[in-house]
């Protein structure tokens, strides 16, 4: 028997396939909007992550500018302790430099030169004094460049003038003092020091002019204008210097 099909079957088919591609559209679409969904919600936690990863990082760095603070306030008062330091040890290395000055002042010292003040400002020693001659004074200026102490001697003024029916020169000099550098290793001597220092007795400081001694005060007293007998025709004989430089 032959079936003849009387239904619009070419209709059902496109419904079929319309209904198909509808179906497959409405997949599509949700399959874009969970795409799309899952990546936001990717997205947005690795925004919330960098957020506190950020904020962690902030709070970090404030730490660390504290510590940073911290470090230059220590930083200034270890350089401000250097300085101290530093002044300490130049002080300590400089201590004994009127001795040294004072000492270098007897043995430069020429004959027939006495000095009237010596006074030192820093570095500088200025120096106001009598000389029979000329002569005397660039004898002066000659033992001075030769001390480990002393140094650079400049000739401010020399003048004739008349004490005690006297004829004689008074001059100024201006000489540096040799400061010393960083101070020296324990037990070591420094550079120009006097082996013969010791033989004196404490507190007091012997200086000699032309041949004449004359003890007197500690150095911090005997720099600032000591004063020094005038100049006699016959200086005193070396005996009695010497034993009075020792009492």
């Amino acid at each position: 028997m032959v079936r003849i099909n009387l239904l619009p079957h070419r209709e059902q088919k496109r419904l079929a396939r319309q209904r198909q591609f509808i179906s497959l559209v409405i997949g599509l679409v949700i399959l874009a909007i969970g795409v799309i969904g899952l990546v936001h919600i990717i997205i947005a936690s690795q925004i919330d992550n960098q957020i506190s990863r950020n904020a962690l990082l902030k709070e970090e760095i404030a730490k660390l500018d504290e510590q940073i603070k911290e470090i230059d306030k220590l930083a200034e008062q270890t350089r401000a302790l250097l300085a101290r330091k530093q002044i300490v040890e130049t002080l300590q290395a400089n201590r004994t430099e009127a001795v040294h000055v004072l000492d270098q002042l007897v043995r430069r010292l020429p004959d027939g030169l006495y000095l009237k003040s010596v006074r030192q400002s820093g570095g500088k020693i200025t120096l106001v004094g009598y000389a029979q001659s000329n002569a005397r004074v660039s004898t002066l200026m000659r033992n001075i460049e030769g001390s480990p102490w002393l140094t650079a001697p400049e000739l401010v003024e020399i003048k004739s003038i008349a004490l005690d029916k006297q004829k004689l020169n008074e001059f100024t000099l201006n000489i540096q003092l040799k400061r010393a550098a960083p101070p020296a290793p324990a037990g070591a001597a420094p550079k120009g020091s006097i082996a013969q220092a010791g033989t004196q007795p404490a507190g007091a400081t012997s200086v000699a002019a032309g041949g004449a001694s004359v003890t007197g005060a500690p150095p911090a007293a005997a720099v600032p204008g000591a004063v020094l007998p005038p100049p006699a025709v016959t200086p005193p004989t070396p005996a009695p210097a010497a034993k009075g430089s020792k009492s």
